[in-house]
């Protein structure tokens, strides 16, 4: 799936402010999240953060150039991102040992992650809806996945684990209106 111009401005739109909860699509994606340490809206201003970044290099930046800049990330996610794989913070290390756990697979470094969020490459199967906190120490991450329940994200759990997750179950797909009435308080 390829990201359009428009659709990473929509997606970093969302990054930065909530949307209206009308405008959600039928269906969309979930991963709960049990954050690790601190609270829930701290966690979920880790992810705007680093999602407010990589979307607007996704919308700037040109992806042939061998590396992209990365001075506009937080600290600790670039730190948890190199190779020695040591981060200023617990919560980055911690998730950093989760993620290569769960998945199998290695840590993602800083560049590699970043491609990800080339509008060229169609690795990246969603895009970015809301974070809602739904308890002191519980968030849902929500993501367009156009309605599949099986799509790439290895990306996104890497996020979501070094940005303090202890646990995250999902995707799971479910009507926006599940996402409106958390938003609402419902």
């Amino acid at each position: 799936m390829i990201h359009s111009e428009e659709s990473v401005a929509a997606e970093l739109d969302r990054v930065r402010q909530r949307p209206a909860v009308e405008s959600g699509p039928p269906v969309l994606a979930v991963f709960t999240v049990d954050v690790a340490e601190g609270s829930s809206e701290v966690y979920a201003q880790r992810i705007r953060h680093v999602l407010s970044v990589a979307l607007h290099l996704a919308g700037t930046a040109e992806f042939d150039d061998e590396d992209l800049p990365a001075d506009e990330f937080p600290d600790w996610f670039t730190t948890v991102c190199s190779r020695s794989g040591e981060a200023p913070r617990g919560f980055a290390r911690h998730g950093r040992t989760v993620y290569v756990d769960r998945s199998g697979g290695n840590p993602w470094s800083l560049q590699n992650w970043i491609y990800r969020f080339d509008p060229e490459e169609d690795s990246r199967g969603w895009e970015f809806w809301d974070v809602v906190a739904v308890s002191p120490s519980r968030v849902r991450v929500w993501v367009d996945s156009w309605g599949e329940s099986f799509f790439g994200s290895l990306e996104l759990l890497w996020l979501l684990y070094t940005a303090g997750a202890a646990h995250a179950a999902g995707p799971e797909v479910r009507k926006a209106g599940t996402w409106a009435s958390e938003v609402l308080g419902r």
